[in-house]
């Protein structure tokens, strides 16, 4: 699908990067040239996957960081540049949810999401275009939003309002950075199962199949499918693609938002019932 050698030119920054969507677009994107720098608290993963990665002949490096934390952000790409070279594409992967009503939340469990999610965010995109207004050089960002970013959802409230002020975050600076050369672009991927998510938010098979449910292609986005919408996202083809949030969720938003996505529910036999009673003539 993509040319060998369309990412040859850009350094990457992915945090979240040793697990899940995050090592696979690593993958993706080494594949296409791009070097790989990423990030998150975890060393024994980090090393893991940098090793994978070289072992597949990518150029790739890690440094150990909490996003929620500015100075630990900013010493990581001080190390990750001297490294790799200069970041010209942000990946804003690193995130954390879990189900759960609202009045079951400690303030701490809030914080905990909002600090990942949507502080997190704002420091590394803050870091990143500090140095890329500095350079003059330009860069891009692209953030891992959800498809409830512009609806909310219940029993994931924190995750909904942290992951809505980051789409808010992604039209903002596009508008703002664009005069730098800086462009923001989001992905709103539905269900895409990764062992560490899929642990917290589809525990059991009953709640995984209920999920499943909802979708119209009766299947799961597979990690190639978001990871190919990722790389169209950051390569030059999508230069002019600004302040854009892209969905991938196989129709599952739209089935569910409609008022009457429910009857896709009904048989065969019930349709039948009802074509007769439209039928009968009224009066």
């Amino acid at each position: 699908m993509f040319s060998t050698g369309l990412l040859k030119n850009r350094i990457i920054l992915i945090t979240g990067g040793a697990t899940g969507l995050g090592r696979s677009m690593a993958f993706k994107f080494g594949s296409l040239g791009a070097s790989i720098g990423i990030m998150s608290r975890n060393e024994q993963r980090l090393s893991g996957t940098v090793e994978d990665l070289r072992k597949a002949g990518i150029n790739a490096t890690f440094h150990v960081a909490d996003v929620r934390k500015p100075e630990e952000i900013h010493t990581a790409v001080d190390a990750l540049e001297n490294e790799l070279g200069q970041f010209n594409t942000l990946i804003n992967n690193a995130a954390g949810n879990f189900i759960s009503p609202m009045e079951y939340l400690s303030p701490n469990a809030v914080d905990s999401i909002l600090g990942i999610v949507l502080h997190g965010t704002f420091y590394c995109t803050l870091d990143l275009g500090k140095r890329w207004i500095e350079r003059k050089s330009g860069g891009t960002v692209l953030n891992i939003v959800t498809t409830y970013a512009t609806t909310g959802s219940a029993y994931v409230a924190p995750s909904a309002a942290a992951k809505g002020g980051v789409l808010a975050l992604t039209r903002s600076l596009a508008a703002e950075w664009a005069k730098y050369g800086i462009r923001h672009v989001a992905i709103a991927p539905g269900a895409f199962p990764t062992e560490g998510a899929w642990t917290r938010l589809a525990p059991t098979k009953d709640l995984s199949d209920r999920m499943l449910d909802r979708i119209p292609f009766k299947r799961f986005g597979t990690h190639d499918e978001l990871t190919d919408l990722a790389t169209f996202l950051i390569s030059d083809g999508a230069s002019f693609v600004n302040g854009e949030a892209v969905t991938i969720d196989g129709g599952e938003s739209i089935a569910n938002a409609a008022q009457f996505g429910f009857l896709s529910n009904l048989r065969e036999q019930d349709w039948n019932t009802i074509r007769e009673l439209t039928r009968k003539p009224r009066g």
